[in-house]
C-alpha cells in the first residue's frame, strides 16, 4: 500500500545520521499495525507503524497534521518491539 507522506527535509537528513534510512522510504513501507504512542506527552497525537521495507522490520513514528501523514523518525524496528507486534497478532 503506497500512501504520502509529508516531512522536514531538516529532519530526514537528521534521521538518515541517526538511524541510516530516509523518510522518503517511508511510503514503501507494508505496515502491519499501527500503535498510539502515549509513552510521553507530546503536545499532539502520535503514532508507532511496524511493518516491512523490502523484507526488513521497520518503526515509523507519524502524526497526522491537517489530514497529512507526517513522519517524525524511521527506523529499524526493535527485537521488542517485534515481538510485542506478533504476540498481539496472534492474541
Amino acid at each position: 500500500m503506497q500512501f504520502d507522506v509529508q516531512f522536514d527535509p531538516a529532519k530526514n537528513q537528521a534521521n538518515i545520521a541517526k538511524h541510516g534510512v530516509s523518510l522518503e522510504r517511508a511510503p514503501e513501507m507494508d505496515i502491519r499495525a499501527v500503535l498510539v504512542d502515549e509513552r510521553h506527552d507530546y503536545g499532539e497525537v502520535r503514532y508507532r507503524a511496524l511493518g516491512f521495507i523490502d523484507g526488513v522490520a521497520h518503526c515509523l513514528v507519524f502524526t497526522d497534521r491537517q489530514g497529512e501523514l507526517r513522519a517524525i523518525s524511521l527506523r529499524r524496528a526493535h527485537q521488542k518491539e517485534m515481538k510485542r507486534y506478533v504476540s498481539q497478532a496472534n492474541g
